[in-house]
């Protein structure tokens, strides 16, 4: 699961983000306002834990940005101001849930346990079907219509990624950004070997889907009549 925390204390920041990656999380962090709304718009998170003071932009007009743009992202409040008013502001704007700070990293993790535990939020584990493949990220196989293979951990994110948006071409800074991370130090040809790592498993199965490349912009997967 891919977190983003937004938090402007840096001590706090840091220190809660230690503490869920220790807990097997991927988190990417940014303390402003303006930063925040270029991390969002991305659309690559499962989860936002969500300062409301924040400089620039402040935590519940992001908020109110994401949800107008039909961005059903899960959205924890973590913040200092809690009077119920602030509450009920927080929640209409949108929020999943309201935390109010100090708070302790077993709560937290529970409240995101609790968020994981509601039906249709979470997708990681539901069976993906395009054209003539059916892709289970729960155990990275993909079976097409002769044979079923297991593909890695990366791979297995890649391919998801395009079957969530099949038909699209997809740039190739979205894929990076969606599988390596905004922050991970990768060589740009590190994406044109797993493009063709998928596509031998794609053969091994034998399916008619393909991933095209579009020169200078991207990759689409597609199926033989597009």
């Amino acid at each position: 699961m891919r977190i983003l925390l937004i938090e402007d204390d840096e001590q706090l920041c840091f220190s809660t983000a230690y503490q869920l990656q220790n807990h097997g999380f991927h988190v990417d962090t940014c303390m402003d306002g303006e930063d925040a709304l270029l991390f969002m718009n991305q659309n690559i998170y499962d989860l936002i834990l969500l300062d409301r003071m924040l400089p620039h932009i402040d935590g519940i007009a992001l908020l109110k940005k994401l949800r107008a743009q039909n961005n059903s992202t899960p959205v924890i409040i973590l913040t200092a101001l809690g009077e119920l008013s602030d509450k009920i502001i927080g929640l209409d704007a949108g929020a999943d849930d309201y935390m109010i700070k100090p708070f302790a990293m077993e709560e937290l993790l529970a409240r995101i346990r609790s968020i994981n535990r509601r039906p249709r939020q979470w997708t990681d584990t539901d069976t993906l079907t395009y054209n003539d493949i059916i892709y289970s990220p729960s155990t990275n196989s993909l079976s097409g219509p002769i044979g079923t293979c297991t593909l890695s951990k990366k791979e297995g994110s890649l391919l998801e990624f395009f079957l969530r948006n099949y038909s699209q071409i997809l740039p190739r800074t979205t894929l990076l950004t969606k599988v390596w991370g905004p922050y991970a130090e990768i060589e740009d040809g590190n994406l044109d070997n797993y493009i063709h790592f998928i596509r031998r498993r794609l053969k091994t199965v034998s399916t008619t889907t393909t991933i095209k490349t579009h020169r200078g912009v991207g990759y689409r997967l597609e199926g033989p009549h597009e």
